[in-house]
């Protein structure tokens, strides 16, 4: 196991599409390295709007291992520009005793009294009428990680509604 740094940034990992971020995330951060999936600045997007913020300090460890396991990606780039935190912008609603969290364009509803997921909805990804038949009806704390079973940007953002649901749920402790 590589030993922890603090995180700097300063490196970016592009990649086709968002499964490759994805599964490079996984790689790293199974191996220690710390990674934030991130949103690009724009002239950097040459594949998919899904980049991986990496320390640059690592940038080679970090390619050959990617490159070890066989992940794909198209380059890792040296950046000063400030990316946009992909998985900050959630809103919460109330309404008649249900939680409504919409992550980016993704929604988890949940009933406050038992924490039961109602519903979810939004995306148009292909994995997202398998992932609400895989979570509707089930607790919030027994629920499957859509980032585990999913490979889109939909999947992703969901995951971050159901991160932020069972914060809720726990009273602002996850």
């Amino acid at each position: 196991m590589k030993k922890k740094t603090s995180f700097d940034g300063g490196g970016l990992v592009i990649f086709e599409d968002v499964s490759q971020a994805i599964q490079a995330e996984k790689i790293l951060r199974a191996s220690g390295y710390e990674v934030k999936l991130i949103a690009p600045p724009p002239k950097y997007r040459l594949g998919c709007d899904l980049g991986l913020e990496i320390n640059l300090v690592e940038k080679a460890g970090v390619q050959r291992l990617l490159e070890e396991k066989d992940a794909p990606f198209m380059d890792i780039l040296s950046t000063t520009e400030g990316s946009e935190e992909l998985l900050s912008i959630v809103k919460t609603t109330e309404y008649n005793g249900y939680v409504m969290v919409k992550a980016g364009n993704m929604k988890l509803a949940f009933d406050r009294s038992t924490g039961t997921i109602v519903n979810t909805s939004g995306g148009g990804c292909p994995d997202i009428p398998y992932l609400h038949a895989e979570m509707v009806d089930k607790k919030l704390d027994e629920a499957p990680k859509p980032k585990e079973l999913g490979f889109t940007l939909c999947a992703l953002m969901l995951d971050r509604a159901l991160e932020e649901a069972l914060t809720l749920w726990n009273g602002g402790n996850n």
